[in-house]
């Protein structure tokens, strides 16, 4: 018996934060490939933003999203290497309710095919807070491209069966 799909799609909102101290508007590849590709899905770009590596001021900015009812998923590009500057993981992971360890597992396991074993160096991580789904990808535009085509674009659309991120919003601040 397979899988019937009863549902129809269902745009999200969707921020994106690009963390570096180097990039602007202008030269952001990274955070403009993933406005592009959730557009290109079909999904709302709720805000996006360019913060420098700072804990505090990254902590900010993805606490007031979190705060955002309206933002129901933030996908953030830069910060997960391992040099002093990365600092993605210790400004984000303690905001989580939940990880979701899966993601940065996939996420190495197709970069591998792309980058080898440098892939090890990636922290790619995942998570939620307050209901919304926190998705934390390398700085590349290549990694974001993975990280999109591979894992989100489907994870995202509430039509894949049997089972996706999309479907379970309404679900995530359940106790």
């Amino acid at each position: 018996m397979g899988h019937h799909n009863h549902d129809a799609f269902k745009a999200l909102n969707i921020a994106v934060l690009t963390l570096s101290d180097t990039r602007t508007e202008e030269n952001d590849t990274s955070g403009q490939l993933l406005v592009e590709r959730l557009q290109t899905a079909g999904h709302h770009l709720a805000d996006k933003k360019i913060v420098t590596d700072d804990v505090y001021k990254i902590r900010a900015v993805m606490s007031q999203w979190i705060a955002d009812e309206s933002v129901e998923v933030v996908i953030s590009t830069g910060g997960t290497g391992v040099t002093g500057r990365d600092l993605a993981p210790e400004a984000i992971e303690l905001l989580f309710d939940r990880t979701i360890d899966g993601f940065g597992e996939m996420f190495r396991h197709y970069s591998f095919d792309e980058i080898g074993v440098s892939t090890v160096q990636s922290r790619a991580f995942a998570g939620t807070a307050n209901g919304t789904y926190i998705f934390c990808l390398p700085g590349s535009s290549g990694a974001c491209k993975t990280g999109w085509d591979k894992i989100l674009k489907s994870q995202l659309d509430i039509t894949t069966k049997p089972c996706n991120f999309a479907v379970l919003i309404p679900r995530l601040l359940e106790t």
